[in-house]
């Protein structure tokens, strides 16, 4: 057996180079941008429609998006990073069903399920014996799987490949904001460069800076929850295995003694494993190799060969800003909420903000919607981060019991899990990520018609196979009336304008979308630019669809 530490890995540089720009003369990163040159006058004036701060998974596909959105209308979006690489190491690793649908919206999903390892299955076992599997999607007819496992710096880098493609959208590498101001008219930046600091204003600032946001502490904010008390180590590692691609959640097991362990594939022959340790673990000593390969060692033999490619230990908190708007600025991902890895809800629930943000910013700056719709994305957002904390919190609670009578009740449910199917909802190695449903949304419309299934304003649109093509696909990104009773009744005329997609019998030829609809003759949807649903009917009618409209873009008095 042999287990060796990659000091200085770089798999980055096996499809995407590290250093993510390069300067003129070569230096990497960092380039001077005009306005460092610009005379400021007394009042600066505003030289951007929207600065997206941190080019991580979120702040990328909120620039992506909002550039997408603006295109056309002269308005540009300018990314910043304080850094010029992709992440270190591979981070975030498990993106959801719904963030794959988001990222293929914006042009990069399918590259990214290509790279990835699609799973949806998963094994939880107690001691030495397997307690049951679950499938997250047991039915057929959906594009795209409930999971992929890829490492966040190929997240990245497929997101700045798409980004780099767009004229609208420019990033500047090194470019740090140290200050924050903002009026009634726009945000002023203060961005310091490796030539110095200039001052940078901006219609509005989208925060996806991280967990440590400087933008949040330079306006004096900040996030509040509840800090948990343990440790975990991560530890990827390459080696050639024939475990399937399924997600392995060990309580107790043997090899790691009253504590738990986590094993995910990645791609390039990479697995992830999670080893819990206690909260008196010390964090240097636990990420020396001589540490970690015993521990490697213990859950897959004697005789494997790995090389250990990334070790890091952990801590983690629950928590959130009390609001993400604070007028012209917007905060998005870790820098507005915090949860445990376990149920890959942080990435996710990032892709998520960014998602529900760009459309309604974009409506804005086109004119097209009032300021005040920017306050949904307050209300939707922090009530989606309100679930995922819970869902994490319960999570934790289970996987890391603090007290004998917990311990004891968790290794109750899992003994019975084994054959009792009522206890297995009670077991938690991770609620798995979801996308919130946004039922108490102002901008959704109560259903005046009886419906059955899942399709309830709010609610995440579902997929379905068409002929040569998906549903999802066919809705785009803008608002959309989904009529599967084939006929195409005219459009009202609104704005922001309409795009139709009448489904006939031949391009439903599964019959999935009537399904998933609960389609009968004369059905419509209005769905929002984020594939969410508006409101729906038993048949079409232009007054309730422009009134529809109107509450979905925040129009005054709906």
């Amino acid at each position: 057996m042999t287990g060796e530490l990659i000091r200085n890995p770089s798999p980055v540089g096996e499809v995407f180079p590290p250093v993510v720009a390069e300067a003129a003369d070569g230096a990497p990163g960092y380039r001077r941008s005009p306005d460092q040159d610009r005379v400021a006058p007394a009042r600066h004036p505003v030289v951007v429609a929207v600065v997206v701060v941190g080019a991580g998974p979120v702040g990328l596909t909120a620039a992506i998006d909002l550039a997408q959105s603006l295109e056309g209308t002269g308005q540009d979006v300018l990314l910043l990073d304080d850094d010029d690489r992709l992440s270190e190491g591979s981070r975030a690793i498990c993106f959801a069903k719904r963030t794959l649908e988001v990222f293929d919206r914006l042009g990069c999903g399918e590259a990214m399920v290509e790279k990835g390892v699609t799973w949806n299955r998963g094994r939880v076992f107690h001691q030495e014996e397997p307690v049951y599997s679950f499938d997250l999607l047991p039915e057929g007819g959906h594009r795209r799987p409930a999971f992929i496992n890829l490492q966040q710096y190929y997240v990245e880098g497929f997101l700045l490949e798409r980004a780099r493609a767009l004229p609208g959208l420019e990033i500047r590498w090194r470019n740090r904001v140290t200050a924050v101001a903002q009026d009634d008219e726009a945000v002023t930046l203060t961005v310091e460069t490796p030539e110095g600091s200039y001052a940078l204003r901006a219609g509005y600032v989208v925060a996806a800076d991280g967990a440590r946001s400087p933008i949040r502490r330079a306006m004096g904010l900040e996030s509040r929850g509840r800090s948990f008390r343990d440790r975990f180590l991560i530890a990827d590692v390459r080696m050639t295995a024939d475990f399937p691609a399924e997600r392995w959640f060990w309580f107790d097991p043997p090899f790691h003694p009253n504590q738990s362990v986590l094993l995910h594939s990645q791609p390039d022959g990479v697995w992830r494993i999670d080893f819990q340790l206690g909260w008196d673990a010390n964090p240097e000593e636990e990420r020396r190799p001589e540490r970690v390969i015993p521990r490697v060692q213990a859950l897959l033999g004697q005789d494997t060969t790995f090389e250990l490619e990334w070790v890091s230990v952990y801590t983690f908190s629950c928590l959130r800003m009390e609001r993400f708007r604070h007028g012209r600025v917007l905060f998005a991902g870790d820098s507005a909420h915090g949860v445990s890895p376990f149920g890959a809800r942080g990435a996710n629930s990032g892709v998520q903000d960014a998602d529900n943000l760009a459309w309604k910013l974009a409506l804005v700056l086109r004119g097209e919607a009032p300021d005040s719709l920017l306050d949904s994305y307050d209300s939707e957002r922090v009530a989606a981060a309100d679930e995922n904390i819970l869902n994490s919190t319960r999570s934790t609670d289970f996987i890391t019991p603090k007290n004998e009578s917990s311990h004891t009740f968790r290794d109750a449910v899992l003994d019975l899990a084994r054959d009792c199917a009522f206890a297995r909802r009670m077991v938690n190695s991770g609620r798995l990520s979801l996308p919130t449903t946004y039922d108490a949304s102002p901008l959704g419309t109560p259903d005046a018609d009886s419906f059955a299934g899942a399709m309830v304003p709010g609610a995440p649109a579902l997929d379905a196979p068409l002929a040569g093509g998906w549903l999802l696909e066919r809705l785009g990104g803008g608002f959309t009336l989904l009529h599967p009773g084939g006929e195409t009744p005219a459009l009202p005329e609104t704005v922001p304008p309409l795009h139709l997609v009448a489904l006939t019998p031949e391009e439903d030829a599964e019959g999935l979308a009537a399904v998933r609809y609960d389609a009968r003759p004369g059905t419509t949807y209005l769905i929002r630019p984020d594939q969410h649903v508006c409101a729906r009917w038993r048949r079409f009618d232009a007054g309730a669809i422009r009134t529809a409209l109107r509450r979905a873009t925040g129009a005054p008095g709906c």
